[in-house]
């Protein structure tokens, strides 16, 4: 078991940066998850640690040994990847032994530490079977078994569940992290997926055009997003992000006002702010509910998802219409399109960044 950790790493494509400046840590026995679109440069990362990929400057360091100038095979890693690379004529056993008979493991050594994995993942009973009659989930647990049978330091995780079912996905989201707990094994995931970043890792880097833009706890990354890209790429439905202006205690938007406490005020300076807040903080009353709203509007759309309903607020502004807001509130609901709504906005969740350099203006940088 061992730590991982990029220092200003680098990977450049003739004149492009694929990876800016990296400075990212795994502690030994975290799973750490990479996360962002298509691009971002997170499979860049990965294949850098595993050393696929070479770094143009910059280090990186398992524990305390410098390995950027290492070849794959001295790095004693493993990799699990997302279409499972395995050998389709050899059974079970073989595929999750594969490892060790590379390394001249034979023998009673080598049946135990297989039959040991074999249990850990529930394949016992499949162990003489071919994998290619398997289900893509049965597969992948080969492919977690054959990464683990033969101790790595570290296990790199590429898109790993991509290629499951959504049922698929559920359990063998559990089963890795069970596993990866048990085994305590350092362990660095890519995902664009940010259900199976938060639900698998226990920190997630966000990743955005080869600049890493926020590292922390899933809660901490979903209520304190350090920037605007942070903020809408995690959450399902996104944030809302509304431009608006902010002077002395109160920010106004397009449609919409609201007064920040006192403690706050001091924190902001004036200007042009973006104000973000989560669907599941603006709440939908009756357009004549007593009390001080936020904004009122129209809904146009109505989203339902069975436990939640989604809908959508157009506002209602001096000379027509104004900005829109997305809630999400319990459901059924009985809100239809057409309905007018007075709107209420969770003001202690309210988010505020800065609009020229998109920072979240209460996060420290």
């Amino acid at each position: 078991m061992s730590s991982i950790a990029f220092e200003s790493v680098f990977k450049r494509y003739g004149e492009v940066d694929a990876v800016k400046e990296l400075n990212l840590a795994c502690g030994a026995g975290e799973m750490l998850a990479l996360l962002g679109p298509s691009g971002c440069g997170k499979s860049t990362t990965l294949k850098m640690a595993a050393g696929i990929e070479s770094v143009s400057s910059g280090e990186i360091w398992f524990g305390d040994k410098p390995v950027s100038r290492l070849a794959p095979g001295e790095r004693n890693i493993a990799m699990v990847f997302e279409d499972y690379a395995l050998y389709p004529n050899m059974t079970v056993w073989e595929n999750v032994g594969f490892p060790l008979k590379v390394r001249g493991i034979t023998g009673q050594p080598a049946s135990a530490r297989i039959g040991e994995v074999l249990q850990l993942l529930g394949l016992r009973q499949m162990a003489d079977q071919p994998v290619r009659g398997l289900s893509g989930g049965a597969m992948q647990r080969v492919s977690i078994g054959r990464a683990l049978v033969r101790d790595p330091e570290v296990i790199l995780f590429d898109e790993p569940l991509s290629h499951l079912d959504a049922d698929q996905k559920v359990q063998l989201r559990a089963e890795i992290k069970r596993l990866q707990k048990l085994r305590q094994v350092t362990s660095i995931l890519v995902t664009h997926d940010q259900t199976e970043a938060i639900a698998m890792a226990d920190r997630v880097a966000v990743m955005n055009h080869g600049v890493l833009q926020q590292v922390g706890a899933p809660q901490d990354l979903y209520e304190r997003p350090a920037n605007l890209f942070v903020a809408n790429f995690i959450g399902e439905p996104p944030m809302n992000l509304m431009k608006a202006a902010y002077a002395a205690n109160r920010i106004v938007g397009e449609g919409w006002e609201v007064t920040l406490s006192t403690a706050r005020r001091v924190k902001l300076p004036d200007g042009a702010i973006v104000a973000g807040i989560r669907p599941e903080h603006v709440t939908l009353l009756p357009p004549d509910a007593a009390g001080s709203a936020a904004a009122r509007g129209t809904i146009i759309y109505r989203e339902p998802r069975g436990d939640a309903d989604v809908l959508t607020v157009v506002l209602d502004a001096g000379t027509g219409a104004g900005g829109k807001l997305v809630a999400e509130i319990a459901g059924p609901s009985d809100w239809r399109a057409g309905d007018k709504v007075a709107v209420g906005l969770d003001v202690g969740r309210l988010l505020v960044f800065d609009a020229a350099s998109q920072k979240n203006l209460e996060v420290a940088p």
